[in-house]
């Protein structure tokens, strides 16, 4: 339990609450980024228990929320195609635009739900004679692992395997939403396992070019805690810095081996982001040389694009200008049984998060 318990202690978590309290005088919206951590935040009722002046704003950081709609419509088209189509349990349910995954494996099609990609590149090399695609949704964290997947086929001689990529990345989302004139945000909660593999450095320009301090912070309820209070004693004293709260995790350089993996076989390009739109070198795309491996290529399915659901406001609440309960389908139409957009259905989406936790939390 070591580094687990620890930081579910709640006389040590009250303590940092506490503090909190003492030290704001003004109000402050701080944004989480990551998915995990607003879940954690409602799920452990923390921000019933934060000073009314701290406003916890939920970002983008939910990469099934994020996926672009026509990505889903893509993966639904190579399984009508009779393709073998893998992907990890939280994308089946995400709506495309006339049905998920999970409908079109009612519907017949081969869809295989694995925990690594290359247990999909073993499918592949198991059943010559079928096309296996993995369904490669994620942040920096997930990259390294696909982009392995990819290696291990070439290293294999397995012709029949490819990915269908939606990697997204954090520093460009912080940006886009930095430059929206509707911003509000005055301070970050960093992503702490996406800074596990891909380090610090490249959130430094974030705090100079926007004065705004950014704290990479881990998962648990004291870690949060202990993140806001970070990020508030910063705004307090007029300060702005990159402070790092999951030390334990997190270094400086991140994970090396991993990066050099990542850009063995993806480059930066633009992505598309689902509600959102295209934020320019926000993601990565697979290189020239291993293009052979890119299924949107391979099965020419490039031209797919498909409008959002007009009466989802999935957008808003990943730029943290809404919270979910101030959508009008919000626990009516919109439900886990029957969601309008990914974030009532992802297991990191805000809209699941405040159904399933909050009491219909309220400003």
């Amino acid at each position: 339990m070591k580094y687990l318990s620890e930081y579910r202690n709640l006389e040590a978590t009250k303590k940092y609450l506490d503090e909190i309290h003492k030290i704001t005088t003004s109000v402050w919206n701080i944004m989480e980024i990551c998915g995990g951590q607003t879940h954690s935040l409602v799920k452990n009722g923390i921000l019933e228990l934060l000073p009314e002046k701290v406003r916890m704003i939920h970002g983008p950081g939910c990469p099934v929320c994020v996926t672009p709609l026509h990505l889903i419509d893509k993966a639904i088209e190579l399984l009508e195609q009779g393709i073998i189509v893998c992907s990890f349990g939280d994308m089946i349910r995400v709506p495309g635009s006339k049905k998920s995954l999970l409908e079109a494996k009612a519907n017949g099609g081969d869809l295989r739900i694995l925990y690594s990609p290359i247990e999909a590149v073993s499918i592949a090399k198991q059943n010559p004679d079928k096309e296996v695609v993995f369904f490669a949704v994620g942040f920096e964290t997930t990259a390294p692992a696909n982009a392995l997947s990819v290696l291990h086929a070439e290293k294999e001689g397995i012709t029949n395997y490819s990915i269908l990529t939606s990697h997204v990345l954090v520093p460009p989302a912080m940006e886009a939403i930095l430059d929206d004139e509707l911003c509000t945000i005055d301070a970050f909660l960093g992503a702490g396992h996406v800074c596990a593999i891909m380090g610090m450095k490249e959130y430094y320009p974030l705090v100079e070019k926007y004065k705004i301090p950014i704290v990479v912070t881990g998962f648990e309820p004291l870690d949060l805690v202990q993140g806001i209070y970070m990020a508030v004693k910063q705004l307090e004293e007029g300060n702005y810095e990159l402070e790092n709260q999951y030390a334990r995790v997190v270094k400086e350089e991140g994970n090396i081996p991993a990066i050099k993996v990542i850009h063995q076989v993806f480059e930066i390009g633009n992505r598309e982001w689902r509600g959102i739109g295209e934020i320019p070198n926000s993601g990565y795309v697979i290189k020239e040389a291993y293009k052979k491996y890119d299924a949107e290529v391979k099965f020419n399915i490039s031209n797919i694009k498909v409008l959002e659901n007009s009466a989802c406001i999935a957008g808003e609440i990943l730029r943290g200008i809404k919270k979910p309960y101030q959508c009008s389908q919000f626990a009516k139409v919109c439900k886990p049984s029957n969601p309008l957009g990914a974030p009532m259905v992802s297991s990191e989406g805000a809209c699941a998060a405040y159904y399933h936790f909050s009491n219909n939390l309220i400003d």
